[in-house]
């Protein structure tokens, strides 16, 4: 086994198996830097290893496989002005996302606990997602001022319905069982069985085949199945004020679930509302690598404005819980602003594809 970036990722190869542990366990596996840097190489290096037939990654802990990209470091660096760091940043890792999303090698997630954000985008674009009875799967960016990236851009539309568009404009968390109906995760796996997902993979057992042998029966689904129906009349909606008027409607006529959903969108930024409804349009029309490089288009224009800081502020730093959002209503959000936030920004631009 080595260690990369002062022990925060580990490498060890078992056979024909290479192994990626995030071993941030204190900050629920958050990907700095040089843990990006140092993932990227080391499945560059497995994939032209021809002894090495498959790739896993799992997180440490047992609280999370990765709760995200490390936020609290992106603000640092913005607000000290060190424009080179916090694109570099960005760019790797949406790099890093962008190569698990064509990486030619049988790819396998076990995830159990938070996934979020950055881990989201390094397991999700894998063959192979496997949920532990702990999976909690959240895109939450918009109480951030920020908006669902790593490539959600193009999962989420693609996914059953309108669900993606819910879980793109809430933020909302779901479980394991929502997210085998919806096809977030791919199969469902006790924790305590991942070790023997491992063992296995290391003998040289099939990914699919040693997947299988652990499989367990898919757990109960939550609010994404059973609102299935109200979340695809009222997320269908064009624009984020028709969103919540249907949502308002359907609360007023006694859902629960619907005043419930209504409340949360209204805490979230505007202006990343707005911006995640123009990301589930586009999205179905554009490649992963495509769907990338619009967030990193995205990212340029966002590091420039408000919304970012102030909700990082808001949530990690003072944790106040209150955003002033500029704007505070989606009424007043620029449209125009927002869908040419999507073009080229005039900054370089990294390939991903």
């Amino acid at each position: 086994m080595t260690s990369e970036a002062g022990g925060e990722i580990l490498f060890e190869r078992r056979g024909p198996l290479g192994l990626v542990t995030l071993n941030r366990p204190k900050a629920l596996n958050a990907l700095s830097l040089p843990m990006i840097r140092a993932m990227h190489a080391q499945l560059r290096a497995w994939e032209d290893d021809d002894t090495v037939s498959r790739v896993a990654v799992r997180g440490a802990g047992g609280r999370a496989f990765c709760a995200g990209g490390d936020i609290r470091r992106i603000y640092e660096v913005a607000r000290a002005g060190d424009e080179a760091e916090l694109y570099d940043i960005w760019a790797g890792e949406y790099g890093l996302v962008a190569y698990v999303g064509r990486y030619p090698k049988p790819y396998v997630s076990l995830i159990d606990g938070i996934v979020m954000g950055g881990g989201v985008g390094i397991s999700l674009h894998g063959e192979y997602r496997v949920a532990g009875e702990g999976y909690a799967f959240a895109m939450p960016e918009v109480s951030i001022g920020f908006f669902p990236d790593v490539g959600m851009t193009h999962s989420l539309p693609r996914l059953p319905g309108h669900t993606g568009f819910y879980l793109a404009l809430t933020g909302a968390r779901i479980g394991a069982g929502d997210a085998l109906n919806v096809g977030l995760a791919t199969h469902h796996a006790r924790g305590a069985d991942f070790d023997r997902i491992l063992d296995r993979l290391a003998a040289g057992v099939a990914a699919a085949e040693a997947i299988r042998e652990f499989s367990a029966p898919a757990p109960q689904t939550g609010p994404l199945v059973a609102e299935r129906a109200l979340i695809d009349a009222c997320f269908e909606a064009e624009t984020v004020p028709e969103i919540l008027a249907r949502l308002d409607a359907e609360a007023e006529a006694g859902s629960g679930f619907a005043a419930d959903t209504a409340a949360l969108l209204r805490t979230r930024s505007p202006t990343s509302l707005c911006i995640a409804r123009e990301q589930m349009r586009r999205g179905t029309n554009l490649s992963l690598a495509e769907a990338i490089l619009a967030e990193y288009r995205l990212v340029t224009r966002l590091m420039q404005g408000n919304d970012f800081y102030e909700g990082v502020r808001a949530v990690i730093i003072d944790k106040d819980g209150k955003p002033a959002w500029r704007p505070a209503r989606v009424e007043e959000v620029d449209l125009e602003a927002v869908r040419a936030a999507f073009g080229p920004s005039g900054r370089p631009e990294p390939r991903f594809a």
